[in-house]
């Protein structure tokens, strides 16, 4: 099969442990891209958090693509074209806002390069600003401040008492709203439905290319649904233990450039 798109998650997957495209995988993605390869960064980080490894792969100049918010926002990187967003209803933030404060979780989001949030000095904010290049802005009402749209809300915290509040939160609004922990000590909200595939598969009616025409690596569970829709679904030696059982080759892990690994075996002639 000749793959034409390949979506790429970053951490844990693209990058190494040290969060770095080391060269050897920067070059088999250049080269793939060289045989007319199109290839996304699907990421749950913001856009703000991916553009620097869009730049560190040329994808400007590729053609390339940035999916963030785990699906929310489809980017082109050459004109910048929005082509897919999904913004979390805004009718249901006085909700979330009120389950932040029940629970007494920090609550925060994203407006341009900075993070929203009434505690800045959160440890766990601390982690997502710094992952992601991002400004912490304090507010003094996260309700009233937001009145803008925003893709998804994060609540943080300690990761047992989180896994808790999850299960309480995931009650109260999983029938309308996608509730999960990316990280131990951040539980995502986001609007009902947004997920890597659905927005691979616009990607691909897009660009005329079929399922079976995808390749994608991944190590999460947010990369699941991508895994599973891909023709290829690829899972790094370090993924969890279901991403490992449901994809379709197994690499090896991000620190020993399994990303290169995969494309070498399945894409490049």
């Amino acid at each position: 099969m000749a793959y034409k798109v390949l979506a790429l998650d970053i951490d844990g997957t693209l990058t190494n442990s040290e969060k770095k495209i080391t060269e050897k995988t920067r070059t088999a993605i250049s080269r793939a891209a060289g045989q007319g390869v199109k290839i996304v960064i699907a990421s749950g980080r913001p856009v703000q958090g991916i553009r620097e490894f869009a730049r560190q792969l040329n994808l400007k100049e590729l053609d390339g693509y940035i999916l963030s918010f785990n699906g929310g926002r489809l980017i082109s990187c050459r004109t910048g074209e929005i082509i897919h967003d999904m913004k979390l209803p805004l009718q249901y933030l006085p909700e979330i806002y009120a389950l932040s404060r029940q629970y007494g979780v920090n609550l925060m989001s994203y407006e341009g390069d900075n993070i929203i949030t009434e505690k800045p000095e959160d440890e766990f904010l601390a982690i997502e600003a710094r992952i992601n290049g991002l400004g912490i802005k304090k507010v003094d009402n996260f309700l009233e401040y937001i009145n803008f749209p925003i893709n998804k809300c994060l609540m943080l915290g300690e990761g047992d008492y989180l896994a808790d509040v999850e299960k309480k939160v995931h009650a109260a609004l999983s029938d309308r709203l996608d509730v999960y922990r990316s990280e131990p000590f951040f539980l995502e909200i986001l609007p009902k439905g947004v997920d890597k595939a659905k927005a691979l598969e616009g990607l691909l009616d897009r660009l005329g290319c079929d399922r079976t025409e995808l390749m994608a690596c991944g190590d999460g569970y947010n990369d699941l649904t991508m895994i599973r829709y891909a023709g290829m679904g690829v899972a790094m030696a370090n993924a969890m233990t279901q991403v490992k059982e449901e994809a379709d080759y197994v690499t090896t892990s991000n620190d020993e450039d399994g990303v290169a690994a995969a494309v070498e075996k399945f894409i490049l002639e």
